[in-house]
């Protein structure tokens, strides 16, 4: 099958959610709110590429895509409904705009226009936050600052994914406003529940 401009995804093991932990021999629920975006699955299989122009992302790409394309939701009458971007059984639609990250030969790649980064553990004995709030290491990016570069963002920029275990906070290139000098006691932060799924 083509599509003209968007992509024809699939969820990854065919799963809308990421709420189940397996424990030992047994499996854990730990979510069953269809509307908490945290545990909806993002990283999807590209069944079809768009006609109207052209992306590195190639066909049977994994993929990293907005939470919204996967999530169900309660309409006006609180009936449960499949989120506009369903087309049938397991595939979904998703604009160019709503893909993040795709893997190329087993390593992440950004698209254009975002980054990822990880939050650092914050030094200020006089703050409680555990990570220092609106700065971070640059772990994928677009080329428009440097990989392992610490930066800092706009407030309200930053969303937060797991990728590979990791938490990391996708921020848009363009949100990106300073660039630090490493001071070399920077240590990246990334809670156990994050390492765990």
């Amino acid at each position: 099958m083509n599509t003209v401009y968007d992509f024809l995804i699939s969820p990854v093991n065919n799963k809308r959610y990421n709420n189940v932990k397996k424990i030992g021999d047994k499996e854990l629920i730990i979510n069953t709110e269809i509307f908490n975006h945290q545990y909806v699955n993002r990283e999807a299989i590209v069944k079809a590429i768009p006609l109207a122009f052209k992306t590195p992302i190639e066909l049977n790409d994994i993929v990293l895509v907005h939470h919204n394309i996967f999530r169900r939701f309660n309409n006006m009458k609180g009936k449960e409904q499949n989120s506009r971007s369903w087309y049938k059984e397991d595939q979904y639609f998703a604009q160019l705009d709503q893909i993040y990250l795709y893997k190329k030969n087993n390593k992440w790649k950004c698209l254009k226009g975002f980054c990822f980064v990880k939050p650092i553990i914050n030094t200020d004995k006089f703050n409680i936050e555990k990570e220092e709030e609106l700065k971070g290491v640059v772990k994928y990016t677009d080329g428009t600052v440097d990989k392992n570069q610490i930066v800092g963002f706009h407030p309200d920029s930053k969303f937060e994914f797991v990728v590979d275990g990791e938490r990391l906070y996708r921020v848009k290139s363009n949100y990106i406003t300073i660039k630090y000098e490493h001071q070399g006691n920077e240590e990246e932060y990334n809670p156990s529940w994050a390492q765990s799924s």
